[in-house]
Protein backbone atom coordinates (compact mmCIF):
# COMPACT_ATOMS: atom_id res chain seq x y z
CA UNK A 1 0.00 0.00 0.00
CA UNK A 2 1.35 3.41 -0.91
CA UNK A 3 2.39 5.60 1.97
CA UNK A 4 2.33 9.37 1.59
CA UNK A 5 4.98 11.21 3.58
CA UNK A 6 4.34 14.86 4.24
CA UNK A 7 6.99 17.28 5.43
CA UNK A 8 6.07 20.06 7.78
CA UNK A 9 6.65 23.61 6.60
CA UNK A 10 9.42 23.94 9.23
CA UNK A 11 11.21 20.85 7.89
CA UNK A 12 11.00 22.11 4.32
CA UNK A 13 12.29 25.51 5.36
CA UNK A 14 15.26 23.87 7.09
CA UNK A 15 16.07 21.92 3.92
CA UNK A 16 15.84 24.99 1.74
CA UNK A 17 18.07 27.09 4.00
CA UNK A 18 20.63 24.33 4.67
CA UNK A 19 24.14 25.55 3.88
CA UNK A 20 25.75 23.92 0.84
CA UNK A 21 28.54 21.44 1.43
CA UNK A 22 31.97 23.07 1.39
CA UNK A 23 34.01 22.70 -1.77
CA UNK A 24 37.38 20.99 -1.98
CA UNK A 25 40.57 22.15 -0.28
CA UNK A 26 43.33 24.01 -2.12
CA UNK A 27 46.92 24.09 -0.84
CA UNK A 28 49.20 27.14 -0.95
CA UNK A 29 52.84 26.37 -0.13
CA UNK A 30 54.61 29.39 1.27
CA UNK A 31 57.79 30.58 2.94
CA UNK A 32 59.10 33.99 3.92
CA UNK A 33 59.68 36.73 1.32
CA UNK A 34 56.91 35.55 -1.00
CA UNK A 35 55.56 38.02 -3.59
CA UNK A 36 52.66 39.62 -1.70
CA UNK A 37 50.15 39.98 -4.53
CA UNK A 38 50.94 36.53 -5.94
CA UNK A 39 49.64 35.10 -2.67
CA UNK A 40 46.78 37.51 -1.99
CA UNK A 41 45.06 37.70 -5.39
CA UNK A 42 44.60 33.95 -6.09
CA UNK A 43 43.97 33.26 -2.38
CA UNK A 44 41.07 35.72 -2.30
CA UNK A 45 39.66 34.54 -5.63
CA UNK A 46 39.70 30.89 -4.60
CA UNK A 47 38.20 31.61 -1.18
CA UNK A 48 35.47 33.75 -2.76
CA UNK A 49 34.58 30.81 -5.01
CA UNK A 50 33.83 28.71 -1.92
CA UNK A 51 36.96 26.59 -1.66
CA UNK A 52 38.82 25.98 1.58
CA UNK A 53 42.37 27.30 1.31
CA UNK A 54 45.15 25.93 3.52
CA UNK A 55 48.52 27.68 3.87
CA UNK A 56 51.29 25.10 4.25
CA UNK A 57 54.74 26.03 5.50
CA UNK A 58 57.85 24.15 6.46
CA UNK A 59 56.54 24.49 10.01
CA UNK A 60 53.00 25.03 11.31
CA UNK A 61 52.18 28.24 13.17
CA UNK A 62 55.02 30.21 11.64
CA UNK A 63 54.49 33.88 10.73
CA UNK A 64 55.49 34.47 7.12
CA UNK A 65 55.94 37.96 5.71
CA UNK A 66 55.79 39.01 2.08
CA UNK A 67 58.83 40.65 0.57
CA UNK A 68 57.02 44.00 0.32
CA UNK A 69 55.72 43.77 3.88
CA UNK A 70 52.11 44.05 2.73
CA UNK A 71 51.10 40.53 3.71
CA UNK A 72 51.71 38.67 6.97
CA UNK A 73 50.44 35.10 6.91
CA UNK A 74 50.44 32.33 9.52
CA UNK A 75 51.18 28.84 8.19
CA UNK A 76 48.31 26.56 9.16
CA UNK A 77 49.94 23.19 8.52
CA UNK A 78 53.48 21.90 8.26
CA UNK A 79 54.49 19.99 5.16
CA UNK A 80 54.93 16.90 7.32
CA UNK A 81 51.23 16.96 8.27
CA UNK A 82 49.74 16.91 4.79
CA UNK A 83 49.35 14.62 1.82
CA UNK A 84 48.50 15.20 -1.83
CA UNK A 85 45.35 13.16 -1.17
CA UNK A 86 44.05 15.96 1.09
CA UNK A 87 43.84 18.60 -1.66
CA UNK A 88 42.23 19.27 -5.02
CA UNK A 89 44.94 21.67 -6.26
CA UNK A 90 48.23 23.35 -5.37
CA UNK A 91 49.16 27.02 -5.81
CA UNK A 92 52.78 28.21 -5.54
CA UNK A 93 53.29 31.99 -5.27
CA UNK A 94 56.56 33.52 -6.42
CA UNK A 95 59.05 35.89 -4.86
CA UNK A 96 61.95 34.41 -2.88
CA UNK A 97 59.67 31.81 -1.27
CA UNK A 98 60.08 29.12 -3.98
CA UNK A 99 63.87 29.32 -3.66
CA UNK A 100 63.52 28.43 0.02
CA UNK A 101 60.90 25.75 -0.56
CA UNK A 102 62.84 23.91 -3.27
CA UNK A 103 65.48 23.08 -0.67
CA UNK A 104 62.88 21.18 1.38
CA UNK A 105 62.48 17.57 0.23
CA UNK A 106 58.98 17.39 1.69
CA UNK A 107 57.81 20.41 -0.27
CA UNK A 108 59.33 19.06 -3.46
CA UNK A 109 57.73 15.65 -2.96
CA UNK A 110 54.35 17.19 -2.19
CA UNK A 111 54.47 19.26 -5.39
CA UNK A 112 55.36 16.19 -7.45
CA UNK A 113 52.64 14.07 -5.81
CA UNK A 114 49.88 16.62 -6.45
CA UNK A 115 50.94 16.91 -10.08
CA UNK A 116 51.25 13.15 -10.62
CA UNK A 117 47.76 12.70 -9.18
CA UNK A 118 46.46 14.76 -12.12
CA UNK A 119 45.42 17.69 -9.94
CA UNK A 120 46.06 21.32 -10.93
CA UNK A 121 49.46 22.72 -9.98
CA UNK A 122 49.68 26.48 -10.48
CA UNK A 123 53.04 28.28 -10.35
CA UNK A 124 53.58 31.98 -10.91
CA UNK A 125 56.76 34.01 -11.44
CA UNK A 126 59.76 32.39 -9.69
CA UNK A 127 57.63 29.41 -8.62
CA UNK A 128 58.85 27.70 -11.79
CA UNK A 129 61.90 26.74 -9.72
CA UNK A 130 59.69 24.28 -7.82
CA UNK A 131 58.61 22.68 -11.08
CA UNK A 132 62.26 22.13 -11.99
CA UNK A 133 63.09 20.70 -8.57
CA UNK A 134 60.08 18.37 -8.63
CA UNK A 135 61.01 17.07 -12.11
CA UNK A 136 57.69 18.08 -13.65
CA UNK A 137 58.86 20.85 -15.99
CA UNK A 138 60.38 18.46 -18.53
CA UNK A 139 58.30 18.08 -21.66
CA UNK A 140 55.83 20.80 -20.68
CA UNK A 141 55.12 24.22 -22.13
CA UNK A 142 55.44 26.84 -19.40
CA UNK A 143 55.98 30.50 -18.72
CA UNK A 144 57.63 32.30 -15.79
CA UNK A 145 59.51 35.41 -14.75
CA UNK A 146 62.09 35.86 -17.54
CA UNK A 147 65.13 35.48 -15.27
CA UNK A 148 64.39 31.76 -14.72
CA UNK A 149 63.60 31.04 -18.38
CA UNK A 150 66.98 29.37 -18.91
CA UNK A 151 66.55 27.17 -15.81
CA UNK A 152 63.25 25.88 -17.16
CA UNK A 153 64.61 25.30 -20.66
CA UNK A 154 67.62 23.44 -19.20
CA UNK A 155 65.14 21.26 -17.27
CA UNK A 156 63.51 20.25 -20.57
CA UNK A 157 60.57 22.64 -20.67
CA UNK A 158 59.39 24.70 -23.64
CA UNK A 159 59.24 28.34 -22.47
CA UNK A 160 56.81 30.87 -23.95
CA UNK A 161 56.05 34.50 -23.12
CA UNK A 162 52.32 34.51 -22.28
CA UNK A 163 50.21 35.74 -19.36
CA UNK A 164 49.06 32.22 -18.58
CA UNK A 165 49.85 28.78 -19.97
CA UNK A 166 47.77 25.68 -19.27
CA UNK A 167 49.53 22.48 -20.30
CA UNK A 168 47.24 19.79 -18.98
CA UNK A 169 47.02 20.20 -15.21
CA UNK A 170 50.07 22.48 -15.10
CA UNK A 171 49.27 26.22 -14.92
CA UNK A 172 51.99 28.89 -15.13
CA UNK A 173 52.11 32.69 -15.29
CA UNK A 174 54.85 35.32 -15.44
CA UNK A 175 54.18 38.15 -12.97
CA UNK A 176 51.64 40.04 -10.83
CA UNK A 177 50.03 41.65 -13.90
CA UNK A 178 49.00 38.15 -15.01
CA UNK A 179 47.18 37.24 -11.78
CA UNK A 180 43.60 37.71 -13.07
CA UNK A 181 44.22 35.23 -15.91
CA UNK A 182 46.21 32.95 -13.57
CA UNK A 183 43.34 32.87 -11.05
CA UNK A 184 40.78 32.28 -13.80
CA UNK A 185 42.73 29.24 -14.98
CA UNK A 186 42.94 27.78 -11.47
CA UNK A 187 39.19 28.15 -10.95
CA UNK A 188 38.41 26.60 -14.36
CA UNK A 189 40.50 23.56 -13.56
CA UNK A 190 39.01 23.22 -10.08
CA UNK A 191 35.62 23.00 -11.81
CA UNK A 192 36.95 20.12 -13.88
CA UNK A 193 37.88 21.95 -17.08
CA UNK A 194 41.43 20.65 -17.50
CA UNK A 195 42.74 21.11 -21.06
CA UNK A 196 44.67 18.53 -23.02
CA UNK A 197 48.44 18.52 -22.88
CA UNK A 198 49.86 21.04 -25.37
CA UNK A 199 52.27 18.43 -26.76
CA UNK A 200 49.35 16.06 -27.36
CA UNK A 201 47.39 18.75 -29.22
CA UNK A 202 50.46 19.49 -31.34
CA UNK A 203 50.92 15.78 -32.13
CA UNK A 204 47.32 15.44 -33.27
CA UNK A 205 47.58 18.56 -35.44
CA UNK A 206 50.83 17.30 -36.97
CA UNK A 207 49.29 13.92 -37.72
CA UNK A 208 46.39 15.60 -39.53
CA UNK A 209 48.81 17.61 -41.68
CA UNK A 210 51.03 14.63 -42.53
CA UNK A 211 50.70 13.44 -46.14
CA UNK A 212 49.24 10.01 -46.73
CA UNK A 213 51.74 7.23 -47.40
CA UNK A 214 50.90 5.16 -50.53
Amino acid sequence: MACDVQLSSNTMAQEITQAPAPKARVAFILDSMFEDSEFRVPYDRIKAAGYEVVVIGREAGRRLEGKKGQEKVMSEKSIGEVSADDFAALVIPGGYSPDHLRQDIGMVGFTRDVFNAGKPVAAVCHAGWMLVEADIAEGHTVTSWPSIKTDLINAGARWVDREVVEDGNLITSRKPDDLPAFSDAILRQLEGHVPERIARVAEVASAKRAPAVH
